[in-house]
């Protein structure tokens, strides 16, 4: 066996990992716990850990000399975990750790990592989304599985409507929400896919269709149990999508997109593999520990490299505790209750959001208003206010909230306006239709893309320690027969007016 000083190092190596990470790993398993479609999470380290114990005698037999390119993989490990550390990127601190893990085996059993690095990959299924990546995953999934699922209702001769992500059966609307978009049976499947590929004793390109048609199997699948519950309650009622029966049914789907997996490898053994078994492909070669004669050499083993990463990943979580004494700063903020209802020719109303919403919205201070003016048009003006951004809360981004509710995006294009660059949209619902302005402003700057606007929010994390910013969007009805440009002209009307209240609302 492995002498005990170097199985005594890789376990220190392994704790430091554990302790210096902690701030990541433990949003994970916050996360795990507090969203249903990362509970299979908990399964993940479990599944891995058993895995490296199957194999045992395989990757011991394989030990070899450690190597120092796990020393280096260790630094950049530890970059890409500071960099998470400083800005809160959880996702940066989570994918480190695995990185991190892949070195340390390197340090301590050299080349026999080939056998312990695809059971560690498998961690990455275990890593939550970032907000803002989950949320347009969600809203392209939920119009997907509507459309879908809506085909599947009409078969079944059955007249419905569908708008945006509702589906309308007449007596019944019922919308696709985001616990129906697919993502709850997405991940844990890929997961499993990614087990099954491990395992399935074939060619490359059996193992990749094995893992890549987890998606797929995923979309078609959720959008037949939104059909099915469709004909279900236009037969007997509501009660069909509610309560218990709705779980149920979710179950079910996941266990028949289990079924379908294997069933593909069986047709691919079928078709590519005659005359073999399904059972011999996924046969589980149990090699022999090693014996002490092989061990010989093993004992003689370096210990510099397992050194040198412990020292790295010890002084890595010294500095990582040291950043977190750093305190964010927040600039102060006039609470948006104080902006003023009354803007030149405009008047206007403040509305309050549902207490549920404000806390999905996760915003430190919200402006809800509805002005008008003597003509009688009226625009909605609404600003999101975010203290903070560092524990992944941010503004969602109206492109992909509108199709929510049934509106559905008609032009989206990026422009300029009041010399700033703003997102103008039209949508559509029906007969109805609403021009939408927004942009995401902070720390000086007025960005229309949002991905540009995360990376100068992690920029300024960094090097300003704030993430404070807002969304701001207005929101104008554009008559039946109205020239859109008319409503044009009266939103960016307002627009001038209420800028310039703005920024004494929104610190530079």
């Amino acid at each position: 066996m492995v002498t005990r000083k170097h199985t005594g190092l890789f376990l220190l190596a392994l704790c430091a990992a554990i302790w210096a990470y902690w701030n990541g790993l433990s949003e994970a398993f916050f996360r795990w716990e507090s969203q249903e479609e990362y509970s299979h999470g908990f399964l993940i380290p479990l599944v891995t850990l058993y895995i490296l114990w199957e194999k045992k005698g395989l990757i011991l037999s394989s030990v070899a000399a450690p190597q120092w390119s796990g020393v280096w993989l260790i630094v950049i490990a530890s970059i890409v975990f500071l960099i998470g550390e400083v800005s809160a990127l959880y996702l940066l601190i989570q994918y480190a750790f695995v990185l991190a893990l892949i070195g340390i085996s390197l340090v301590t059993i050299g080349k026999g990592t080939r056998y312990t690095v695809t059971p560690i990959l498998l961690l990455l299924f275990a890593i939550p989304l970032p907000y803002v990546i989950e949320v347009l995953l969600t809203a392209k999934l939920q119009l997907i599985s509507s459309s879908l699922g809506v085909s599947f209702i009409r078969l079944c001769q059955i007249p419905v409507f569908l708008e945006g992500n509702v589906i309308d059966l007449g007596v019944y609307q019922l919308q696709v929400v985001e616990a129906c978009s697919g993502l709850r049976y997405l991940f844990p499947l890929m997961s499993l896919g990614f087990i099954a590929a491990y395992f399935y004793q074939a060619s490359f390109w059996k193992r990749a269709l094995v893992f890549l048609a987890t998606i797929p199997i995923t979309i078609l699948m959720n959008s037949f149990r939104i059909g099915a519950i469709g004909v279900l309650v236009d037969n007997w009622g509501i009660s069909m999508a509610e309560g218990f029966l709705h779980d149920f049914e979710g179950w079910i789907i996941f266990m028949a997109c289990a079924v379908l997996l294997f069933i593909l490898i069986w047709v691919l053994e079928k078709l590519t593999n005659k005359g073999g078994s399904v059972a011999a492909v996924f046969a589980v070669v149990d090699t022999p520990l090693p014996t002490a004669e092989q061990n010989k050499s093993v004992q003689q083993l370096s210990s510099k490299p397992l050194i040198v990463a412990i020292l790295f990943l010890i002084g890595s979580g010294v500095v990582a505790q040291f950043l977190d004494q750093r305190t964010e700063k927040f600039p102060e903020h006039r609470s948006f209750v104080n902006y003023p209802l009354q803007l030149g020719d405009w008047k206007g109303k403040h509305e309050k959001l549902d207490a549920p919403v404000i806390e999905k919205l996760g915003m430190t201070d919200y402006l809800l208003a509805n002005y008008h003016n003597d003509e009688g048009t009226f625009v909605n003006f609404y600003v999101a206010y975010y203290q903070s951004q560092r524990k992944g809360v941010s503004p969602h981004s109206p492109r992909v909230c509108i199709p929510g509710g049934g509106w559905e995006i008609a032009e989206f294009e990026r422009t300029e306006a009041n010399n700033h660059p703003v997102n103008r949209v039209l949508i559509k619902k029906g007969n109805q239709r609403q021009l939408v302005y927004y942009w995401f402003q902070g720390h000086g700057r007025i960005i229309a893309n949002e991905y540009i606007n995360k990376w100068y929010l992690f920029v300024d994390s960094v090097f300003k320690n704030r993430t404070d910013g807002a969304l701001v969007r207005y929101t104008i009805a554009v008559g039946q027969h109205e020239d859109i440009k008319v409503a044009e002209a009266k939103i960016l009307s307002f627009m001038a007016e209420s800028e310039s209240q703005l920024n004494n609302y929104i610190v530079d």
